[in-house]
């Protein structure tokens, strides 16, 4: 065979396979750069979760200066929350809701007459909240269900003594027992701690006490119209509504929200229990707090304030989980890399 032909054959495989291996470095470099420039691609943020309920309520309580409990439970969906909710504590005036439980208990066994007058005398006259003392005679007479009214809508102490000289002073109590709420006690007349039937809850609590669970367990039946019976429930809720402390739960909600509630307030305790409505369904809630720092006699108390803004939080919370949710906006995927031209 001539040299010329010998060289051609043995040649020309070579400069085939060295073109092969160029091109396949080329497309890797394609690819390369391709797998790059996707990795590149920013990466869509994603949303923070909303803070949960109880984190919302345990940063207000861990900035309150002294002690607090807290229960609440949707009775629409069964959802709950509780912080220290079975730790007996201060009521102040919050205890006169279950004053009036028992009132209308022994209403509806016939043991008093809501209707039956009472005269207000001069020596019933007590300080504090309310309208009896200041504003009106000596000798006045009402009806005893007008007596219920100004203890809860007034949070009247003369009144609530003239309601305990009704329905004496221990039965509150007792019956209180028998619903499964034992904490929950008035201990005296209101500024007469001589008159106690439980001498040392009232050195240790004053005019009254209970747990946050306890007064949630009881606007609970309330609101189911469960408490005595529905007549009774349907009465004591009016005279929920009617609550004239503003300072409290009512304070930072939106104008027109339902609230039936009562609250209480001495020197060292603020506290409130109640339903309000929300979207998301009715909500029964208590704060309560204790030792508190701040002492003052404002709307801006800090027992005031953790009441309210408790209130607000939860509020908030179950109206935006009856919302519907918003759609998510179409995610735009980037442009596929155009492939190279076939030769």
């Amino acid at each position: 065979m001539p040299d010329s032909i010998r060289e051609q054959i043995v040649t020309r495989p070579r400069c085939s396979g060295r073109r092969a291996v160029l091109m396949l470095v080329a497309a890797a470099t394609l690819a390369l750069g391709a797998s790059a420039d996707a990795a590149q691609e920013p990466t869509p943020p994603t949303a923070a979760a909303p803070p949960s309920l109880a984190e919302r309520i345990e940063k207000l309580t861990k900035a309150h200066k002294g002690k607090a409990s807290v229960a609440l439970k949707n009775l629409k969906t069964g959802e709950s929350y509780s912080l220290a909710a079975d730790e007996p504590m201060p009521t102040a005036s919050l205890i006169k809701f279950p004053v009036m439980i028992e009132a209308y208990r022994q209403a509806a066994e016939g043991k008093i007459d809501l209707n039956a007058p009472v005269t207000l005398r001069k020596q019933d006259k007590v300080p504090g909240s309310g309208i009896l003392t200041d504003h009106f005679s000596d000798g006045a007479i009402f009806p005893l269900v007008d007596a219920v009214h100004a203890m809860i809508a007034f949070s009247d102490n003369t009144a609530t003594n003239i309601v305990l000289d009704a329905i004496g002073i221990g039965s509150t109590a007792a019956t209180m027992e028998k619903l499964g709420c034992p904490n929950t006690k008035i201990h005296s007349k209101v500024f007469r701690r001589d008159t106690s039937v439980f001498p040392e809850r009232s050195k240790l609590y004053g005019l009254g006490s209970t747990t946050a669970a306890e007064m949630v367990r009881l606007f609970e039946e309330l609101n189911a119209r469960k408490l005595v019976d529905e007549k009774a429930s349907e009465a004591m809720w009016k005279h929920l509504l009617s609550c004239d402390d503003k300072a409290k739960f009512p304070r930072f909600l939106p104008p027109g929200t339902k609230v039936a509630f009562k609250t209480g307030s001495v020197d060292e305790s603020r506290t409130c229990a109640g339903v309000i409505e929300t979207k998301g369904g009715a909500v029964a809630l208590c704060v309560m707090t204790t030792d508190n720092e701040d002492q003052s006699w404002t709307d801006d108390n800090a027992g005031n304030l953790l009441c309210a803004k408790v209130a607000r939080e939860v509020y908030d919370y179950f109206t935006a989980k009856a919302q519907p949710p918003k759609p998510e906006p179409a995610s735009v995927k980037p442009a596929e890399a155009a492939s190279p031209a076939s030769r």
